[in-house]
């Protein structure tokens, strides 16, 4: 081999690629190929719907090893412990929403639902359904469990589905599969030695013992920068208002009610932190008095609330930084960036991630986002619609590069 020639970084690597009775399974046979190409030693685990559109014998001659099909066949030679026991990473490319729902509750009905819970390295799962099956509650809590545990799931892609609709439900491109291969197999440690502070959620400001002021923010972009600074080597504290989000693992967990809570729990932490990122939906007001008991209608006139601020928490822990980065976010409806340099200003932040939570398909409760970061020195990186997981790792990326760049000696990546 020529000297100058680097191997791929698969190269030598054991592969499981788990198949389930998607439409897009052919699509794994392209994935197959290219895994091979790269050097990577591919075992095949089909389940029995996925032979009813591509046959075993097809991923055999490619990968040039026996498909395991069968439970009860592979338990002679105990295939649903060997090769996980060999593998390097588990791939499940296609995978339906019946396989997620096995996984996420443990179900061990066939052999490659059986194999994961016998598993140690490292899973990657790549769904593809149609779209309102991907949107459905249940298969989204299911994600959010798997996710919980470390399972690195990519988010379907946009895209004409089988069943006539233009929807999210298309298995993730070959290239993606590949990035996230390498991503699990040779994880980026860039926040290796940072303490990451992280306020999530929204802040409920009780009315009365009934009722509160909050607002619609899910939590999810806080939890998802939580998990990806976890995932790159930092230790991450979470301060979090309500939500139904499970709390993410090895992450410090500080679960607050109120602005006020809130402030505290920041406060508390920051001085431990070398990054701060609040991407919290704090209330801006919240009633000036509580009412002891529940205010009731009829008979009476109708209650009036006086309000009053809440405290500025960005303002405050920029008060009191010493090295922090401070990081903070802009959740506009109109003149996006104008109100967030606005901001960035005035709180005297490093960055700030500005999103239109009015534009289709991103903003509170969904599991995309689009953004504009902006920095003090006036530089701007634009992030397209993506994933919140993935944002979240773009967002990390540029507050990793910020100090090169204030001091002249990096040119910042460019992120489409």
């Amino acid at each position: 081999m020529d000297a100058d020639i680097q191997p791929h970084p698969l190269t030598g690597k054991r592969v499981a690629l788990g198949v389930t009775g998607s439409i897009a399974a052919y699509k794994a046979v392209s994935l197959l190929r290219a895994l091979t190409k790269a050097g990577a030693s591919v075992s095949v685990v089909m389940t029995k719907a996925s032979t009813k559109f591509v046959t075993p014998m097809t991923f055999e001659v490619l990968s040039g090893q026996s498909v395991t099909t069968d439970l009860f066949e592979a338990h002679q030679e105990m295939k649903h412990l060997s090769i996980p026991e060999q593998a390097d990473v588990i791939i499940v490319a296609p995978a339906t929403a019946n396989f997620l729902a096995k996984a996420a509750v443990g179900l061990a009905d066939d052999v490659l639902s059986t194999m994961l819970l016998t598993s140690r390295c490292p899973l990657i799962v790549a769904p593809a359904m149609d779209g309102d099956m991907w949107t459905h509650p249940t298969v989204q809590d299911h994600v959010r469990t798997l996710r919980s545990r470390g399972v690195f799931v990519l988010d379907p892609e946009e895209g004409p589905l089988a069943s006539g609709q233009v929807a999210q439900g298309r298995l993730a491109g070959e290239s993606r599969i590949l990035e996230a291969v390498e991503q699990t197999l040779f994880p980026q440690l860039d926040f290796t030695g940072q303490r990451v502070l992280i306020s999530a959620g929204p802040t409920q400001e009780a009315i009365d013992p009934v009722r509160y002021i909050s607002n619609r923010s899910s939590g999810k972009m806080g939890y998802a920068l939580a998990e990806a600074a976890r995932s790159r080597g930092a230790e991450v504290t979470l301060v979090t208002g309500p939500t139904a989000l499970t709390p993410p693992a090895g992450i410090r967990v500080i679960p607050v009610t109120t602005a006020q809570e809130m402030a505290a729990a920041m406060a508390a932490y920051f001085e431990w932190s070398t990054v701060v990122i609040m991407a919290a939906a704090v209330a801006d007001f919240r009633p000036k008095e509580v009412a002891s008991h529940k205010l009731k209608k009829g008979g009476q006139a109708v209650p009036t609330l006086e309000l009053e601020q809440t405290s500025d928490i960005l303002a405050m822990l920029s008060a009191k930084r010493t090295s922090q980065i401070l990081v903070g976010f802009a959740a506009e409806t109109q003149h996006l960036l104008a109100h967030a340099q606005t901001k960035l200003a005035a709180k005297g932040l490093d960055l700030i991630v500005a999103n239109d939570v009015t534009q289709e398909g991103a903003g509170f409760g969904s599991d995309r986002n689009a953004a504009v970061i902006l920095s003090r020195t006036g530089q701007q990186w634009p992030l397209s619609l993506r994933s919140k997981s993935q944002m979240a790792h773009d967002i990390l990326s540029v507050i990793v590069d910020f100090p090169k760049s204030m001091q002249g000696t990096h040119t910042p990546t460019v992120i489409s």
